[in-house]
């Protein structure tokens, strides 16, 4: 790509801070950047047209794990890094909402319900019988019991009449959220270049060399924030895990108001301008959803219209209005990996499904690095 002399007068040269990826962790890295050095240059490169990745395809919760889900990562973590892992996504909450503000963002205070299909009678007994457990473990951060036992009063269908519910869950609009970062963002004199996609980078020890699809340049810092798409650049342990969602047309009169986690919070739905949204369903093909690629497959959006209509809106009429996926970052262990990799580079990557909760916070931790 020939660039004239003003285009890289003005938009590449003389870069203090390149920040891969204008999800919410580049773009809370950005505004942290900035906060620290007023007056640096500062270029946020993003792959898509907005922001790619799972920062705008998310489901919009504001979660910070289902009891069974908690239980699940105590298989794999001490209750140290659990207690840790939910103090950061419910501090990380915090400061989105601080950030933003919870009108601009739409967050409302539903609740969070974890359901438990009639299959699911050991998961429920296991998780009644831990529930004292682990509301002791995380009473430090909540200074109050999370979960609670409830009846299921929606009405849902080849669902066990106990639920589990946690009053500090809530959700948010996905869309105003991350049209808010971008104003505040490009307000802060940061500027974003879309449809650049970064192919490789060079520590020089004095800087750091950038080669995009369309350009070369250079930059003296670099902050890599692409969570999903972290091993195309990294040499870190972070696997894509491709996230399929769907929302239906308008329903007149929906009752469903929350957030609710279904089979170890593999299923995910949420109401949303009278809609139901649900997504999930990775469980069925772990490996072919290992991957970079922002298609759907039949196998999965086969299983969630089937939910729909066995057991979240089993007696009400829908239609499927879009249906669409994101791509998140995974691996072995939940922590994400905040690091520096080289004399002037720095990642904040593998989020865990977590972006919302600890997107923000990770931003800070990475701008924090430099």
């Amino acid at each position: 790509m020939n660039l004239s002399y003003w285009e890289i007068k003005s938009w590449l040269t003389n870069v203090d801070y390149t920040v891969i990826g204008s999800g919410i962790v580049g773009l809370n890295c950005a505004l942290y950047l900035r906060e620290r050095f007023p007056k640096a240059n500062i270029l946020i490169l993003e792959r898509g047209m907005l922001p790619q990745g799972a920062s705008t395809k998310n489901a919009g919760f504001a979660c910070f794990g289902s009891l069974s889900e908690l239980l699940d990562d105590l298989k794999t973590h001490s209750e140290t890094d659990v207690l840790q892992l939910v103090k950061r996504r419910v501090e990380g909450l915090q400061l989105l909402r601080q950030t933003l503000g919870d009108k601009v963002i739409g967050y409302k205070n539903y609740g969070g319900f974890e359901l438990f299909s009639d299959t699911d009678a050991e998961l429920l007994e296991t998780c009644l019988l831990q529930r004292a457990y682990i509301n002791d473990l995380l009473e430090p951060v909540f200074k109050e019991a999370a979960f609670h036992v409830r009846s299921d009063n929606f009405n849902f269908k080849n669902i066990k009449n106990d639920c589990i519910f946690n009053s500090f869950e809530g959700q948010l609009d996905t869309g105003r959220m991350m049209e808010a970062l971008l104003r505040k963002v490009q307000s802060k004199n940061i500027k974003i270049l879309n449809n650049i996609t970064v192919e490789s980078f060079e520590d020089t020890g004095n800087g750091v060399k950038l080669k995009t699809a369309r350009f070369e340049f250079s930059s003296i810092n670099l902050c890599i924030a692409t969570n999903g798409f972290a091993s195309q650049l990294l040499q870190e342990p972070v696997k894509p895990a491709r996230a399929q969602v769907l929302i239906t047309k308008p329903i007149k009169n929906l009752h469903i108001k929350g957030t609710f986690h279904l089979d170890r919070g593999y299923y995910y739905f949420r109401n949303i301008d009278n809609r139901i949204l649900l997504g999930g369903g990775r469980n069925l093909d772990f490996k072919g959803e290992e991957t970079v690629k922002m298609q759907q497959t039949e196998l999965i959006q086969n299983k969630l219209l089937e939910l729909l209509q066995t057991t979240i809106l089993p007696d009400t009429p829908f239609e499927v209005d879009y249906s669409w996926s994101g791509i998140m970052g995974v691996g072995n262990q939940k922590k994400a990996i905040v690091k520096q990799i080289s004399n002037h580079v720095f990642c904040g990557v593998r989020l865990g499904g977590m972006g919302i909760a600890i997107g923000s916070i990770v931003g800070k931790e990475l701008a924090e690095l430099v």
